[in-house]
């Protein structure tokens, strides 16, 4: 009797995959642990091992079909008794000759006096279950110490730099820059000296380790570790990443007939673009100094770039808050001349302090004085607005132009911090935002955001809240401007505009114009503020 594989969750989000290659056929005997076939997700190649030993009795989905999650994969009449009595040492090592990589992760002794221990990537967030290998800071082989930076990964929310967990030598890096990295699974490993403290893993042991392994396809191995989708003709297999075999789709090549010059034939990017000049009677060495007429080339192709991390979330979090909120839009004009000149007067005093002065803290804390008397603007609502939560500390955020995308991390606590304090806190919270290495507890618990298109020249903008707030402002630039005084005489003055979004479920405008009202004099007559600060 068969038994149907249910194809199980293979990534948070996924309900989807492309069958890439069978690796066995139907009648086929096999064992358990053994691939069965490689499928890709838009994140990564997973290999599903067969759950039992047997025969092979239905493939439900040819290759390149795209197979559903939870749905059957294939079908096993599983052997009886007999076969199942094989050793487990023989199972071991059927399983361990497909992913080598596993098999460097279980061998953590040697005859040099060291241990071999993996780091497993730790919880790096609130529901984060992969992460971006963004850069390695160290190489396979070099010393390190403990606390020491590996590398820098990026979630769908900040980069996080990974320290070692221990003095030693780095013996692998698990993924390659750009690669997909799972919470929890290995991501390096640091070879230890031993102190007699640990002891290795007995056979028996490793062999159940492997098998709980090979059980989990969120563990299966990656395609970077046994990446052979395609078979050569001379019965090996190609080996390449995922991105390498993405692009030889698109150039239209097939990568069975190209040379790798990686370890053991390993397909690289410049070998698809070699192998592509070739063909067109160009042929052009990756070493060559005319280099160069490749790379434009490449640079003159369209490319198809995947859209994660911070981007992807940003991405989803706006189409939620347009899809979600009601927003309305109001605008005004503010005279930051006197402001412009108490800044220019603190400036120096501040700098001698070893302080950025910008604009921006006065900007925040005369939010926070108009929030004491508008506290609606201070608000979030419940997911089907049906509640209103008041809150008593004003975390004012401000959106940042980093290199991993935009961010919006807060100063928490406005109404209670000074002119000074606020600096200083943004200007930390920037430096860290525009190098990536923002906490998830910084970007958590906004209630009312900035944003300073003005930075990069702009004068209007029509913001999107950042939800669940309420409202958002965005600053346009300062411009020196001729305006009429009391007296009817035409002076230049320092003037800015202002654009609101507001939640219209919870904000009407004459809400927002009177609080507009009250933070312009504040801005404007910078002695009010003062008075009006504890």
């Amino acid at each position: 009797m068969s038994t149907d594989f249910i194809l199980p969750d293979i990534g948070e989000g996924i309900v989807e995959c492309e069958v890439v290659e069978w690796l066995v056929a139907e009648g086929d005997t096999v064992k358990e642990d053994q691939p069965i076939c490689e499928v890709m997700t838009d994140k990564a190649m997973v290999e599903i091992p067969a759950k039992s030993d047997g025969v092979i009795a239905k493939l439900y989905y040819q290759k390149g079909e795209i197979a559903k999650v939870h749905g059957p994969l294939f079908a096993i009449e599983e052997s009886g008794g007999d076969v199942k009595s094989e050793s487990s040492t023989e199972a071991a090592s059927s399983s361990t000759s497909v992913n080598p990589v596993q098999d460097q992760k279980l061998d953590n002794s040697n005859s040099s006096g060291t241990i071999l221990e993996d780091f497993l990537l730790p919880d790096i967030g609130e529901g984060i279950v992969e992460c971006e290998v963004v850069e390695w800071l160290v190489a396979e082989g070099d010393a390190v110490n403990e606390d020491q930076p590996i590398c820098e990964v990026m979630t769908d929310k900040a980069m996080v730099e990974i320290p070692a967990k221990s003095d030693g030598t780095v013996a692998k890096l698990y993924y390659q820059k750009g690669e997909i990295a799972i919470v929890h699974q290995p991501l390096f490993a640091i070879a230890v000296a031993d102190n007699g403290s640990a002891q290795a893993e007995s056979p028996t042991q490793q062999v159940k380790a492997e098998k709980a392994v090979a059980n989990n396809t969120q563990n299966a191995s990656l395609s970077t570790q046994v990446d052979s989708n395609k078979t050569l003709p001379n019965g090996k297999k190609a080996v390449a990443s995922p991105a390498v075999r993405r692009l030889a789709r698109e150039m239209n090549l097939d990568i069975t007939m190209v040379q790798g010059t990686g370890a053991k034939g390993r397909v690289y990017k410049q070998d698809l673009l070699n192998h592509s000049a070739t063909q067109q009677g160009s042929a052009v060495p990756a070493s060559s100094s005319n280099a160069g007429v490749v790379e434009k080339a490449t640079q003159s192709a369209t490319r198809v770039e995947p859209i994660r991390g911070v981007k992807s979330a940003m991405a989803k979090a706006m189409q939620d808050s347009v899809s979600t909120i009601p927003h309305f839009t109001y605008s005004d004009e503010i005279d930051l001349t006197a402001l412009y000149a108490l800044r220019k007067q603190l400036k120096p005093e501040y700098e001698a302090q070893g302080i950025k002065l910008t604009m921006m803290p006065f900007f925040m804390k005369a939010m926070s004085l108009a929030m004491k008397q508008f506290p609606i603007m201070n608000s979030k609502p419940n997911a089907d607005c049906t509640e209103l939560t008041y809150y008593s500390e004003h975390n004012i955020g401000m959106a940042v132009d980093s290199k991993v995308g935009l961010l919006v991390p807060n100063i928490k606590g406005c109404e209670s911090l000074s002119i000074k304090e606020i600096a200083v806190k943004m200007t930390e919270v920037t430096e860290q935002a525009r190098a990536g290495r923002l906490s998830p507890e910084q970007l958590k618990g906004g209630t009312i955001s900035i944003s300073n298109i003005g930075a990069l020249g702009g004068t209007t903008a029509t913001p999107i809240i950042n939800k669940p707030e309420v409202a958002i402002v965005a600053l346009g630039k300062m411009q020196l401007l001729p305006r009429f005084n009391d007296q009817g005489e035409v002076e230049a003055r320092r003037m800015m505009n202002v654009s609101w979004s507001g939640d219209h479920r919870i904000i009407d405008g004459g809400t927002i114009a009177r609080f507009n009202n009250l933070w312009t004099k504040y801005l404007e007559n910078p002695s009010s503020m003062i008075m009006d600060m504890v």
